[in-house]
């Protein structure tokens, strides 16, 4: 009996199916998330292909109406104009360059991204993470510097995949252990695609709470007023925590009040829903977004040809080019050591 792997390779060598379809069917069985299977199942179902063949379609007409009055001369053909020939090669750019940029989205739909809880000890860093994962994931006790080493655990917001980091409290330690958990939660801090910063609302604010502030000034990030349910009627927050103009959202991480309204703000800075819901096509696969950056490489190389008034037949092998990238997609062009290393994704034969 022929693996799901073998099936499908068979399917693209007898030209049932092509290469990004073929991909798609490994995307399919690996997506974690709405979003990320409805990517998978539209490439799947051509849409992807259909875009790529129409480019393509686009560029051969060109090269054939060059290599038509080079080859016949004799023959009374409509001369190729340069400003028809540019205005062509400009319409492919653009086409080419909005499916590259859909990558940024499409990353986000297959990686997700990776959000940084930092704060000081005992500022709700743990009970943030196991109200958002709605588990006991992390130990919350009173006592300061629990946490020494990062916990990373995974939670889907409106589709979107989310990685969320508790990290080891910042403050000035002086156990050698501690020192090291805290290095790392600034590290990843700096590498986070967003940080929640979170603050103890009900103390007032000190020296390492404002070192916090001034770690994530220049940063994508969220403030955190977190125990709120132990705010006094008439206490104010501090003006630093408004200073720096980020989202401040008030939380009762041990009641799991406000929680919703840190997922809603989360959706809103990434634009989840626009990315859920956009019915155009989102390039998820690494490989496609750099054929199809080579092929623009390829393009602009034809439009200079053309802006300096060579002879317009030059830009031929510029289209050449270009086609053999967006072939490698489709799997026109594409080399044994390719493929090979493609269907190896399915674990061929188990």
């Amino acid at each position: 009996m022929l693996s799901l792997g073998e099936f499908t390779k068979r399917a693209f060598l007898n030209g049932r199916i092509d290469l990004a379809q073929a991909e798609a069917v490994v995307e399919l069985l690996n997506s974690k998330t709405e979003a990320e299977t409805k990517a998978s199942v539209r490439k799947l179902e051509g849409f992807f292909t259909k875009r790529i063949s129409k480019i393509r379609k686009e560029l051969i007409d060109i090269m054939v109406d060059i290599e038509a009055n080079i080859d016949y001369p004799e023959y009374d053909l409509e001369e190729v104009s340069y400003n028809k020939t540019l205005n062509k090669l400009n319409k492919i750019k653009i086409d080419l360059e909005k499916l590259e940029k859909s990558f940024n989205n499409g990353k986000i739909i297959k990686d997700g991204i990776k959000v940084a809880i930092i704060g000081k000890p005992n500022a709700g860093k743990s009970s943030l993470l196991n109200s958002m994962l709605k588990e006991e994931r992390a130990i919350v006790t009173k006592y300061e510097g629990t946490t020494r080493d990062t916990i990373e655990e995974f939670l889907e917001i409106d589709g979107i995949p989310i990685k969320i980091i508790d990290t080891a409290g910042i403050r000035n330690a002086k156990d050698e252990v501690e020192k090291i958990g805290i290095k790392k939660s600034k590290q990843i801090a700096d590498e986070a695609d967003l940080i929640i910063a979170i603050f103890d609302i009900s103390k007032e604010i000190t020296y390492e709470d404002e070192q916090i502030l001034e770690l994530i000034k220049n940063k994508n990030a969220i403030i955190v007023l977190n125990k709120i349910d132990l705010l006094k009627n008439d206490q104010k927050i501090n003006e630093k925590f408004l200073e720096l103009n980020k989202k401040t959202i008030k939380i009762s991480a041990l009641n799991k009040e406000g929680i919703e309204n840190l997922y809603n703000e989360i959706s809103k800075i990434f634009k989840f829903n626009e990315i859920k819901n956009n019915s155009e096509i989102i390039i998820t696969n690494i490989r496609h977004k750099e054929a199809i950056k080579n092929s623009i490489k390829n393009i602009n190389e034809g439009i200079k040809t053309l802006e300096d008034n060579m002879p317009i037949d030059i830009i031929s092998i510029n289209i050449k080019d270009s086609l053999e990238a967006l072939g490698k997609i489709t799997g026109e062009n594409v080399s044994e050591n390719i493929l090979n290393e493609i269907f190896s994704k399915f674990c061929l034969g188990k």
